[in-house]
C-alpha cells in the first residue's frame, strides 16, 4: 500500500467527487455500478424553511443506494434526542426510509428550498460510535459506494432495517423439572400426562424440554397442563458460551525468547498510546496466536478494547476457542455463520462496553469496540479479507485506517506476508517483529517433491492421468496412520471431477450461462457450476454428438473416495464448502479432528488457514498446480502463500512434520521456493517483477468491470468508457496507465458477457479524477449493462 492510503485525511477528492447534500430526496434507477444511483425527483408536500439555523438542520445518510448526505429538518420534539450515529426514520421519495443521523448540517440551505422533517428516532443510543462513523465515511469515499449503504451493510440484522431496536436475548434453554417424586393418583384418568411425568421421573426428574418433546410427540401441550396442575415447572437457563472439547488451549507457562520480545514490544506500544502499525512475521508454528493473546490481555488490563480479524469462518472456531479459554465470556464473535439474534446480541454487548474483545471475519472491522487500543489481523495475506461483491472493501487496509483514526496499535500477522504489507515494512511505514523459530525449537517440516510427469502411466502411445495418490504419497500416509498420527490432504478444488470431456468430439461439458466447465459432485449425482450455482443430473452422453463422457480432473470429493478405497481402515473426513454447510458442522468437524477422532482430513484451502493440530505430522498437497495457470498477476504469490501455509500445518506437536507436494511443474518459481522455505528469495524476486511492470505494491489499481446480456451492447459500452478515460488521461509523465477495454478472462458468467478496464497509477489521488469522470458518465449507460468500479481489486478474473 502507498503511504497516502493511510493518511488521516483519506484520499483527495477528484472533480465532481464531493458528496451531494440535498434537501430533496432522489428517485433511484438501475445503473451499472452494481448499485443504485439517483436522479432528481419532485419532493412531496413538505414544510418550507425560512430561516433554519444549522442546529435545526440534520445531515442524514439514507439507507438506499443513492450518493451523498441529505439535509433534513429537526423537529422541536427531537431537538435534544439526536446524537450522531443514531438510526432515524425519514421521508424519502414517496415513502419512508431508514436513515442515519450524522450531525448538524453544515451546508447552507438555498432560499425557497423545502425540506422534510425527520419522522422519529429508532433507538435510544447510537448504533454507531463517532469513530466508526469516520471509518464508514472513509470507506464510502475510497471504495466509491453510497454512504447510507455502507452504514447499513456494517450493521447486524435487527439494526439494518427501519424498525425500532429491540434488546437481543442471550442463548437460553428450557428445562422441565418434576415437582413430585411419583405419579399422583389423580392422573389415572389422564394417561398422556401420566406418561410424560413418568418419563420425566425416569430420567432423574429434570430434562431439557427439547429432549422430552422429541421422546414423546405432543409432550409440549401436556407439560403445560402438568405445569398448571403444579406437578412440573419450566425452568429457563441462560447458556454460557463455551469451548468445544478439543479446541480448548491453556495458557503456556513460558514464552520463547522471540515471543517474549514480541509481547514486550507490543505491550510497550499499547502503553505509549497512539497509532503504530506492526508486521508480526512468524514462521508457521512459531506461536503468533499466543503473542496476540498476551497483547490483548495487556490491552484489556488497561481498560481498552481489542479487535481481532481472521480471514474466514473456517479459522474462527479454533481461534474463538483459544480466546474464550483465556478470557471467558468477554469475547464477542461476529461472522455470518451465527444466527441473526446472536450477531445482534454480540454487537449490542460491544456497543454497551460490557464486552471489550471482538473476534470475527472481515465484516468485524466495523464492530463497535469501545476505547479501541489494539487491532490484530491474523493471516493478513489472505485474499478472503477482500470482499468481491457490493461494497468491495479490503478489511486489512481498513483495519489500518481504523487504527490510525482511533490511535490504536495494529498488528498484521502472517508467515507469508502480502507483498503490499512487506513493502510497507521495508519502506519504514510499519515496524517489523519477527518469530524465526517454532515453539520449543521444533524443526520446520521437511518438504519433498513428487514429479507427476514421471508418475504418469504410459501404455503404448496413450498417456493417462497420473494417479491421484502417488505410490510415495500413499506409503507415507499408511505409515503415518499406523503410528497413530494424523494426515491432511490438500486440494483447492471441490467436487469429484472438474471436467467432463466427450471421448469422441473432445468437447467439455460447460455451463450454459458461464464460460466455465461444470464440476461433477458424485455424492449428489449432479454436475454443478461453481459460479452461478446451476445444477442438473449427470448426463449419460455428450450433448453435441452423444459420445461417452470421460470424467477428468480431480476434486476433494474424489480424493476422499480414493483414500477410503485405498485405506479402508482409516477414519476419513472432508472439509470444504460442500461438507461444512453450517458453523455448527464446521466447529464439530474441527473439534473432532483436534480430539484425534479422525486420521485423515481432506480439504480445500479451508484446511490451510492457521489451524493448529499437534497430531498432524504429514501434509500432502495432491496438486500444487491448480492456481499457477490463473491469469492474474498475483497467481505466483498466492500459490506460494497457499503451499507454505498448508505445509505449516505439519509438525506442530512433539513429532517432526513432513510434507509431500505433487506437481507437474517442479521448476515453477513458487514451488521451488516453498521447497527451500525461502520466503525472502521469493518475495525479493516477485517485488522486482512487480516494480518493473508497475503493479501493486508499486502502483494503485482500479478495475472497471462491465457485464450485460447483449454482447454487442456490452462491448460498445466498454469501448465508450475506454474512449472517455483515454480522452482525459493525464500526461504520460504522471504514470497513469489504461489497460483495455478487453474481454474478462472469464468472458461469460450467468449468461452475461463480461468486459473490463484496468487503471494503474502511482497514487490513488491520480486515479480519483478519472474514476469521478467514469461515475459521471454512468447515468448515460443503458440499463442492460451493469458497471462495477472495484478500487484495489483483489483478483483479475
Amino acid at each position: 500500500m502507498e503511504q497516502e492510503h493511510f493518511a488521516l485525511g483519506g484520499f483527495p477528492q477528484g472533480p465532481g467527487e464531493a458528496p451531494s447534500r440535498g434537501a430533496i430526496p432522489l428517485r433511484t434507477r438501475r445503473t451499472e455500478v452494481g448499485r443504485e444511483l439517483s436522479q432528481r425527483e419532485p419532493a412531496a408536500t413538505v414544510r418550507p424553511v425560512v430561516s433554519a439555523t444549522p442546529a435545526q438542520l440534520a445531515s442524514v445518510a439514507v439507507g438506499r443506494p443513492v450518493r451523498g448526505e441529505f439535509t433534513y429538518l429537526v423537529p422541536e420534539a427531537l431537538g435534544d434526542k439526536l446524537a450522531p450515529g443514531q438510526r432515524v426514520l425519514v421521508p424519502f421519495g414517496r415513502g419512508m426510509a431508514l436513515g442515519f443521523y450524522l450531525g448538524p448540517a453544515n451546508a447552507p440551505v438555498e432560499g425557497g428550498v423545502r425540506l422534510k422533517p425527520i419522522q422519529r428516532v429508532l433507538e435510544d443510543s447510537p448504533s454507531l460510535p463517532k469513530d466508526l462513523i469516520a471509518l464508514l465515511r472513509f470507506t464510502a469515499e475510497h471504495y466509491r459506494y453510497p454512504l447510507g449503504e455502507v452504514i447499513r451493510g456494517a450493521l447486524p440484522p435487527g439494526l439494518s432495517t427501519a424498525v425500532d431496536e429491540k434488546e437481543a436475548k442471550p442463548d437460553i434453554q428450557f428445562f422441565v423439572e418434576a415437582l413430585v417424586t411419583e405419579v399422583p393418583p389423580q392422573l389415572a384418568r389422564a394417561p398422556a400426562q401420566a406418561a410424560v411425568l413418568q418419563y420425566l421421573l425416569a430420567v432423574g426428574g429434570r430434562a431439557p424440554l427439547d429432549e422430552v418433546t422429541h421422546a414423546i410427540p405432543g409432550a409440549r401441550e401436556t407439560l403445560k397442563k402438568l405445569a398448571t396442575r403444579k406437578f412440573v415447572k419450566w425452568v429457563e437457563v441462560t447458556l454460557q458460551a463455551g469451548v468445544r472439547e478439543g479446541l480448548v488451549q491453556n495458557r503456556p507457562d513460558r514464552l520463547t525468547p522471540e515471543q517474549a520480545l514480541a509481547v514486550k514490544e507490543l505491550q510497550g506500544a499499547v502503553d505509549a498510546g497512539g497509532f503504530q502499525p506492526y508486521l508480526l512475521h512468524g514462521v508457521t508454528g512459531s506461536g503468533k496466536t499466543e503473542v496476540y493473546l498476551r497483547a490483548v490481555e495487556h490491552t484489556l488490563a488497561r481498560g481498552l478494547g481489542s479487535l481481532v480479524l481472521v480471514p474466514e469462518i473456517a479459522l474462527t472456531p479454533q481461534l474463538v476457542g483459544r480466546f474464550r479459554s483465556r478470557f471467558g465470556g468477554d469475547v464477542a464473535v461476529l461472522h455470518s455463520g451465527l444466527k441473526d439474534r446472536e450477531r445482534l446480541f454480540h454487537w449490542q454487548a460491544l456497543r454497551k462496553g460490557t464486552v471489550k474483545i471482538a473476534v470475527g471475519v472481515r465484516s468485524a472491522v466495523f464492530a463497535p469496540v469501545e476505547h479501541l487500543g489494539l487491532i490484530v489481523v491474523d493471516e493478513e495475506h489472505d485474499p478472503s479479507f477482500k470482499q468481491d461483491e457490493k461494497l468491495r472493501y479490503q478489511a486489512r487496509d481498513l483495519a489500518v485506517v481504523r487504527g490510525k483514526q482511533a490511535g490504536a496499535v495494529v498488528v498484521l500477522g502472517s508467515a507469508t506476508p502480502s507483498l503490499e504489507t512487506l513493502q510497507n515494512t521495508r519502506s519504514g511505514r510499519y515496524k517489523l517483529v519477527e518469530l524465526k523459530n517454532r515453539v520449543d525449537d521444533r524443526p520446520m517440516p521437511s518438504i519433498s517433491l513428487v514429479d507427476l510427469r514421471v508418475e504418469r502411466p504410459r501404455e503404448g502411445q496413450v498417456t493417462e492421468e497420473a494417479p491421484i495418490l502417488s505410490p510415495q504419497m500413499l506409503q507415507a500416509m499408511e505409515e503415518t496412520v499406523a503410528k497413530g498420527q494424523q494426515v491432511i490432504l490438500f486440494l483447492n478444488r471441490r467436487g469429484h471431477s472438474t471436467i467432463l470431456l466427450c471421448e469422441v468430439c473432445g468437447l467439455s461439458l460447460k455451463c450454459h450461462d458461464c464460460d466455465v466447465c461444470m464440476t461433477h459432485h458424485r455424492s449428489q449425482n449432479r454436475v454443478v457450476c461453481h459460479y452461478c450455482g446451476v445444477a442438473f443430473p449427470v448426463p449419460d452422453r455428450c450433448r453435441e454428438c452423444t459420445g461417452p463422457l470421460l470424467k477428468l480432473g480431480i476434486g476433494t470429493e474424489r480424493v476422499e473416495a480414493e483414500v477410503l478405497e485405498r485405506m479402508p481402515h482409516a477414519r476419513v473426513a472432508r472439509l470444504d464448502r460442500d461438507s461444512a454447510t453450517s458453523a455448527e458442522k464446521l466447529t464439530e468437524l474441527l473439534a473432532s479432528f483436534a480430539r484425534r477422532e479422525l486420521d485423515v482430513l481432506v480439504g480445500t484451502q479451508m484446511v490451510a488457514k492457521g489451524h493448529d493440530f499437534p497430531g498432524v505430522t504429514l501434509v500432502c498437497v495432491v496438486m500444487a498446480d491448480t492456481s499457477l495457470a490463473i491469469p492474474d498477476f498475483r497467481a505466483a504469490e498466492r500459490t506460494f502463500h497457499l503451499l507454505t501455509q498448508v505445509a505449516g500445518r505439519a509438525g506442530r506437536g512433539k513429532d517432526p512434520g513432513r510434507v509431500l507436494v505433487q506437481t507437474y511443474n517442479p521448476d515453477a518459481e513458487p514451488v521451488k521456493r516453498v521447497l527451500a522455505h525461502d520466503f525472502d528469495g521469493f518475495s525479493k524476486q516477485e517485488l522486482e517483477w512487480r516494480k518493473a511492470l508497475a503493479y501493486p505494491p508499486f502502483a494503485r489499481m482500479a478495475a472497471v468491470r462491465l457485464e450485460g446480456e447483449h454482447p454487442e451492447q456490452t462491448a460498445g459500452v466498454a469501448r465508450f468508457l475506454g474512449n472517455l478515460v483515454g480522452r482525459h488521461m493525464p500526461p504520460a509523465s504522471a504514470g497513469v496507465r489504461l489497460l483495455g477495454p478487453a474481454l474478462a478472462p472469464i468472458a461469460r458468467i450467468r449468461g452475461k458477457t463480461r468486459w473490463q478496464l484496468l487503471l494503474k497509477a502511482p497514487t490513488h489521488s491520480a486515479l480519483a479524477p478519472l474514476l469521478a469522470r467514469l461515475e459521471a458518465a454512468l447515468p448515460d449507460v443503458p440499463n442492460g449493462v451493469k458497471v462495477v468500479i472495484d478500487v484495489d481489486p483483489g483478483a483479475m478474473l
